[in-house]
């Protein structure tokens, strides 16, 4: 692996050929490095990325998976996938080969996350984006195994105890931010309808029927790095129409309506979620009641569904979930004492 002396400014660069995916010949020119040796490194790892050997290093394999991934998921999921490599993946393996990675590596690296006081659901989400690193190694790239299936897992998929508002509990704390009428609005409708965050800062005006009293949800809001996008909605089924309750229509009829120079095609809350996370918790110190998170209204409108009494399959299709399986492994704790009722409504149909 040949390196040269650039004597003009005083440092190395490296100068092969090499063929591409397609077949052809190419020549690769890179300068500027300061030692003879980072010259050589960077040959020899470009060349080991391109051969797809498990020679390369785990920075490397991120490169190309980032890549592969880039036309197959949203933006925002490649973004945070993206995040969760460079912050938490990258620091400690990315200098690794990977066939070099042990799982007594990975035990010891779990063993580091978990001393930072990560939420159980975020140290799950950390191992599950390792892991798939190796299964797309192991599946593309000659890993003979994926280090992580013996070092076994970390986390939980879900939340030890799922946080949401009764009705009372709402109601004391939107009583506390009617003074900012962004505020009161936004909340009424996370509450009443179920949506998500993204969905709800997505809507414009054209998605709202005042006269069929619904939203349509079609599209969904992320703001990454310092951009405003619009992606389609999490899932296919995340795509509905859901009908607004009276009281909620005529409040937002009367909201937009004070709104100046509005459009169809105009976003009606031009915020971010950092607005959301302020001003819950100005709300909850005010009110007194437990701080839940944003995305935790919607768990409330499914239990105020639940305790209402309607199916699984309608609660599914209101929230937007791909199936009702997904409504069932969520709030499936709420309904243990459903069964009770079932229980008695069977035994006076027996008596009668």
């Amino acid at each position: 692996m040949p390196v040269y002396k650039d004597s003009k400014r005083g440092t190395w660069y490296c100068c092969f050929y090499y063929t591409d995916w397609q077949g052809a010949k190419k020549r690769k020119v890179k300068r500027g490095f300061t030692k003879q040796k980072d010259a050589k490194e960077y040959e020899r790892a470009f060349l080991d990325k391109l051969q797809a050997s498990p020679q390369m290093t785990v920075s490397s394999l991120t490169d190309i998976y980032i890549n592969d991934m880039q036309n197959r998921l949203r933006q925002s999921t490649l973004c945070n996938k993206k995040n969760l490599i460079d912050t938490k993946i990258l620091p400690y393996f990315g200098s690794i080969k990977l066939g070099d990675v042990k799982p007594t590596a990975i035990r010891n690296w779990q063993n580091e996350l978990m001393k930072q006081g990560f939420a159980d659901t975020y140290l799950k989400s950390i191992n599950n984006q390792l892991c798939a690193l190796f299964n797309y190694a192991v599946k593309y790239y000659g890993l003979k195994e994926n280090p992580c299936h013996k070092a076994g897992s970390i986390g939980r998929k879900n939340a030890k105890e799922m946080q949401f508002w009764t009705r009372d509990e709402f109601n004391i704390f939107i009583n506390v931010v009617k003074d900012k009428p962004l505020s009161y609005i936004i909340f009424q409708i996370l509450y009443w309808c179920g949506l998500r965050i993204g969905e709800l800062l997505a809507l414009t005006y054209k998605d709202i029927d005042f006269n069929e009293k619904t939203i349509s949800i079609n599209k969904s809001y992320h703001r990454i790095g310092k951009e405003d996008v619009i992606t389609e909605p999490k899932t296919p089924k995340s795509n509905r129409i859901i009908a607004l309750p009276d009281f909620l229509c005529t409040e937002l009829k009367e909201y937009t309506d004070k709104l100046y120079n509005i459009n169809s095609s105009t976003r009606i809350f031009q915020i971010t979620k950092h607005y959301l996370y302020h001003e819950i918790k100005r709300g909850c110190k005010l009110s007194g009641i437990k701080k839940i998170r944003v995305h935790d209204l919607r768990h409330s409108h499914a239990s105020l569904l639940i305790e209402l009494g309607f199916s699984p399959l309608l609660i599914a299709e209101r929230l937007g979930h791909d199936n009702i399986e997904t409504t069932l492994n969520t709030y499936s704790h709420l309904y243990p004492h459903k069964q009770t009722e079932l229980a008695d409504t069977l035994n006076k149909l027996n008596q009668s």
